[in-house]
């Protein structure tokens, strides 16, 4: 016979008032009687309620059925079994040698890389010579602050050194925007879901013993309904969400589409006035920083809607400080938990009646087009016709890469920076001696001189020492004699201080120069070492720039600014 939960927690409330005011012998009589009067169960409801072993109240039972007389003493104060810890002092410090052999036990423990479950502990304590139960082995663990945990999420890998930056600078422009009126929105791809009776993670209220029952592997059904990639859009200032639900591919053409069918269905109409639309992305995937098709396709956005569309990525290792991830996808996870994903139809209402007590409202659609992938987009280091670089977009002066806007109007082809080159004829690229400028460099020219002249003596004797290593023996010829030098010693400082400055790629360097890779290789080999010496430190410049036109385009909208000295 099953016995009430009620009918427990009333014997519960019983002992805990009655138990102070008995002896051992009382309190174990007691509990036979309760038990004889539940009848079959009795014993262990009893046992559970008092929080005593079984052992207890069925010798309580066996002494009333007895008939025994009082025995007309008790136990003293201190008898019983003693506790395992008492009789064998060295019980502790071996068990805490095991749990923590790395960082104050012994690395020699033969737990080191097993399990350390209570079972597994009091096995190996009891073969050390302390004999020990799991049980006991648990509540000295507890006595010494140790509580089961798993891993916690909080260790970042490698960080940008322009992380902080980055992130100061998406909150301004955000605010800039909402505080006049124009939208902000977060986008990025949810996790892949498989469509049918598969498992997913989470429990849900059931009747007990009817769980719901789905497949014992994820391995995708050929026949089945396939996947479902919900691509979101959350709307910052709004506190609203727009999740597209895609059945083909998770491609740059599906998530700008996905920001469309916002635009066209809620976006214009929230915002009549907007003349801007600022969006928030992570790092990579389809709407990665480096995706060309992601730029080529939020242009025809741009040009169909007449918005100026700023784009501002995550810095790379971020992605889960997106807004989106925490406002809206957790909170879909959270309520589609323990359900079977056995079609599109669900997954899409799931997603739609996801809500939050903060007023988060959440539409979901369908979206069952074909978005064909491997689709290529060239740019200025191709031999055709270039594509990206004829977009009408504007990269920040902030991290160009990871900040730029597309406007909906073709790019100014009158500006002398912008200018299409000839067909055949080389890019356009500035001049070098506009390399020089501070905002490039990170130094004044009057300070970038000085450090030229300090390490061209040093420059000069190394590289002689290094030809007369090549050579094997002294010069035969006179100095300066035979081919000259592909860049000058003032080149050479220059083109590795933009090195270090991370402006862009070695080859775009060697191309702004005239010289090869391994001519630029070369040079940043001999002087780096000189600049360490001289305790010159170059700080990464906040500017990427990918072409020679970009460069030039930057130098020609740059105004003098006061730059602090970078050594």
């Amino acid at each position: 016979m099953r016995i009430p939960d009620e009918t427990r927690d009333q014997l519960a409330i019983k002992f805990g008032g009655l138990f102070p005011h008995l002896d051992e012998r009382q309190r174990r009589l007691m509990l036979g009687a309760e038990a004889r009067i539940l009848g079959h169960g009795g014993i262990r409801a009893v046992a559970r309620a008092a929080q005593v072993s079984e052992t207890t109240v069925r010798k309580g039972v066996d002494e009333l059925e007895a008939g025994e007389e009082s025995l007309g003493r008790v136990r003293r104060a201190g008898g019983g079994r003693k506790k395992a810890v008492d009789l064998d002092p060295g019980l502790r410090p071996a068990l805490l040698a095991l749990v923590e052999p790395d960082e104050r036990g012994d690395p020699m423990s033969p737990l080191r890389w097993t399990v350390k479950s209570t079972r597994t502990l009091a096995a190996t304590l009891t073969r050390q010579g302390h004999r020990v139960c799991a049980d006991t082995v648990g509540d000295l663990l507890r006595e010494e602050g140790f509580s089961l945990q798993a891993g916690a999420k909080t260790l970042e890998g490698k960080q940008h050194p322009d992380r902080d930056a980055q992130f100061r600078y998406i909150n301004e422009r955000a605010t800039e925007h909402m505080v006049g009126g124009q939208p902000v929105i977060s986008v990025d791809a949810k996790k892949k879901e498989l469509v049918g009776d598969y498992k997913n993670a989470g429990r849900q209220w059931r009747p007990e013993g009817e769980p719901v029952q789905v497949k014992t592997h994820h391995f995708p059904d050929r026949q089945g309904p396939g996947k479902a990639i919900p691509y979101g859009i959350y709307d910052v200032a709004a506190n609203t969400g727009w999740v597209s639900v895609g059945t083909d591919h998770d491609t740059a053409a599906f998530a700008v589409a996905s920001i469309q069918r916002w635009w066209q269905a809620r976006g214009r109409h929230d915002y009549p006035q907007a003349t801007r639309l600022l969006i928030t992305a992570d790092a990579g995937g389809s709407n990665g920083y480096r995706t060309r098709a992601w730029k080529t396709e939020l242009a025809a956005l741009a040009a169909e809607t007449g918005l100026d569309i700023t784009v501002c990525h995550m810095p790379p290792g971020t992605s889960k400080w997106n807004k989106i991830e925490h406002r809206l996808f957790s909170h879909i996870s959270m309520n589609w938990r323990g359900r079977p994903l056995t079609s599109h139809d669900v997954i899409v209402n799931s997603i739609a009646a996801t809500t939050t007590h903060t007023g988060l409202k959440v539409h979901a659609e369908l979206d069952p087009g074909t978005y064909d992938t491997g689709i290529k987009v060239t740019d200025s280091d191709s031999d055709s016709d270039s594509d990206i670089d004829a977009l009408p977009m504007h990269r920040h002066r902030f991290h160009g890469d990871w900040n730029y806007t597309l406007h909906p109007r073709p790019r100014d082809t009158t500006s002398a920076a912008k200018k299409p080159r000839p067909a055949g004829g080389p890019s356009p690229q500035p001049c070098a001696w506009r390399l020089r400028n501070p905002e490039l460099t990170g130094m004044p020219e009057p300070m970038l001189d000085e450090l030229i002249c300090q390490l061209d003596g040093k420059l000069d004797e190394l590289r002689e020492r290094g030809r007369l290593q090549q050579r094997g023996g002294e010069r035969i010829r006179a100095r300066g004699a035979g081919a000259k030098d592909k860049l000058t010693t003032a080149d050479r400082v220059l083109a590795t201080l933009l090195y270090l400055r991370k402006i862009g790629t070695r080859d775009l360097l060697a191309q702004l120069f005239g010289v090869n890779g391994s001519t630029l290789t070369r040079a940043v080999h001999q002087v780096q070492p000189l600049l360490a010496v001289h305790g010159c430190t170059i700080p990464p410049s906040t500017a990427r720039f990918r072409t020679p036109a970009d460069i030039a385009a930057f130098l020609a909208n740059s105004s003098p600014t006061e730059i602090k000295p970078a050594c």
